[in-house]
């Protein structure tokens, strides 16, 4: 791949935090099996925090230099994701560095099928065959009924990587999508292995409106390539003030 099709930025982020994070914490710390939140995943709104940690985003896009802001904005359809990357376009839009504003289903969030809503505690209780084949093949491969794998949504964002080279080089993109989104991109980008990514997804959750970037390095191999600058990154939350959050997101399943 030329390095002339490459984006020139790219940065991941985890949308705010959201109502179904809150609803989860409390459903694990009660030890209940299903987490009360009525609607639909892909409804699921930001809380009150969640505004205030992409606004604390948005102001730190905004004091980049105008030739370093993005100029294409992909998120997720989840209204949580959604919500963020609009509240984080609206603060940096008037200085006329975007250009292309989409949603795109391929960063929807992965979805879990039947486990669903499910606490830990709710898919032993309720699925132990699943909660017994998903230990031992591992959740990388392991696919829910009705659901995705690890695999499964890396597929999908092998196809938006296609697109993203063909239709933004040179560009300066930011993506706002799930915890799994960012992680299986860092499995692409940064040409991990299954024991790899998991290690990082087990030594932490990704915080909410947290940043991990990339930037084009010409000299890195034949034809250049995307090197990683920032991972996790939360400083504009902690000079605002907005507190850290982490918690996983409503659907997701148990770490290993």
């Amino acid at each position: 791949m030329a390095s002339h099709e490459w984006p020139e930025r790219v940065w991941l982020v985890r949308h705010g935090q959201s109502a179904g994070n809150v609803a989860r914490e409390m459903a694990e710390a009660s030890g209940v099996a299903l987490i009360d939140i009525a609607e639909r995943d892909i409804d699921v709104p930001l809380s009150a925090l969640g505004r205030q940690q992409a606004q604390a985003l948005s102001r730190w896009f905004c004091e980049l230099p105008s030739e370093q802001q993005p100029t294409v904005v992909l998120a997720s359809p989840y209204l949580r994701a959604r919500h963020t990357a609009d509240i984080i376009v609206e603060g940096i839009r008037h200085h006329d560095s975007i250009h292309t504003f989409l949603c795109d289903e391929r960063l929807r969030e992965k979805e879990f099928g039947v486990l669903d809503r499910l606490t830990r505690h709710g898919i032993a209780l309720k699925h132990p065959e699943l909660h017994e084949q998903r230990d031992h093949v591992g959740k990388f491969y392991f696919r829910p009924p009705g659901g995705e794998s690890w695999c499964d949504v890396i597929l999908r964002l092998r196809n938006l990587l296609d697109t993203i080279t063909r239709e933004y080089p040179d560009e300066r993109v930011l993506i706002v999508g799930h915890q799994v989104i960012v992680n299986c991109f860092r499995y692409l980008l940064e040409h991990l292995d299954e024991e790899k990514i998991l290690d990082i997804d087990r030594a932490s959750d990704v915080p909410n409106c947290s940043v991990t970037s990339y930037r084009l390095n010409p000299s890195i191999g034949k034809f250049g390539q995307l090197e990683l600058e920032l991972v996790n990154f939360v400083a504009p939350l902690l000079e605002s003030g907005a507190p850290i959050t982490s918690a996983p997101d409503i659907a997701a399943a148990p770490k290993p």
